[in-house]
């Protein structure tokens, strides 16, 4: 009977689309704060991985092998496990790590966010780390052996000579890096992280009404996408690719 009563429920929410749910009321407040949350999950890990991969990126293509060694090891470590692993060793195994004081600190501070943030971010700073090498790749060599003939360190020629003209051809793919950081911030709800997905579930089963939370999940997943698809084209437009 309980099951049958529940069908029904389901059947009656779903005969109508409710506006109002999106409108006002505590359950479009849960559904902003998911959205909002998952909005800083992207802006976070962008603004951490981007300097981070390059960083990297410059370790990769150190002249020091044991430098180098690291940096390969990181990236294909971070590359060839699914995301979905890294954040579960980062909620799970990696705060068992630590002392009792910062774990402690850690769970009285939002673990979830937490591990999400750190997961994502390193996940994302190897893919990125790859495109600004293939960037850094693509100058001609003559430009930095011209910036070391002229007595510049190492790292001086690449951060003033090389990185400039490397970064400008490696926009585009870094804009479709971050069109999939932003997708994969849904993946977070597995641990429990409060953001949208997790919300509109939330909601959904609260009210039975999955037609209105998955529907503004999936707008508001929709339309940061094609802002960050827009955001690409324009740079595109206004400055095309050409040889160095």
């Amino acid at each position: 009977m309980a099951g049958c009563g529940r069908s029904n429920a389901l059947s009656d929410a779903m005969s109508s689309f409710h506006l109002s749910l999106l409108l006002s009321g505590p359950y479009q407040a849960m559904l902003f704060a998911g959205l909002r949350l998952s909005l800083t999950l992207l802006t976070v890990a962008f603004v951490v991985a981007l300097p981070l991969g390059v960083l990297i990126a410059l370790a990769r293509l150190s002249p020091f092998v044991f430098v180098r060694g690291i940096a390969i090891v990181f990236i294909e470590s971070q590359r060839n496990v699914p995301l979905l692993a890294h954040l579960l060793f980062w909620y799970f195994g990696a705060p068992e790590l630590l002392p009792d004081a910062a774990k402690q600190w850690l769970y009285a501070h939002d673990v979830e966010t937490i591990a999400a943030v750190v997961a994502i971010t390193l996940y994302y700073a190897a893919f990125m780390s790859e495109d600004v090498r293939s960037g850094v790749r693509a100058v001609p060599s003559v430009q930095f052996e011209a910036a070391r003939a002229l007595g510049l360190p190492w790292f001086s020629a690449m951060r003033r000579v090389v990185l400039p003209q490397a970064l400008r051809v490696t926009v585009p793919p870094l804009l479709s890096q971050t069109l999939n950081l932003w997708k994969d911030t849904s993946i977070a709800t597995v641990i429990g992280t409060a953001e949208l997905m997790y919300q509109a579930a939330k909601v959904e089963s609260a009210t039975f009404r999955s037609i209105e939370a998955f529907t503004f999940a999936t707008v508001s997943y929709l339309t940061v996408s094609l802002l960050i698809t827009a955001l690409a084209s324009g740079y595109s437009h206004r400055y095309p690719a050409r040889a160095l």
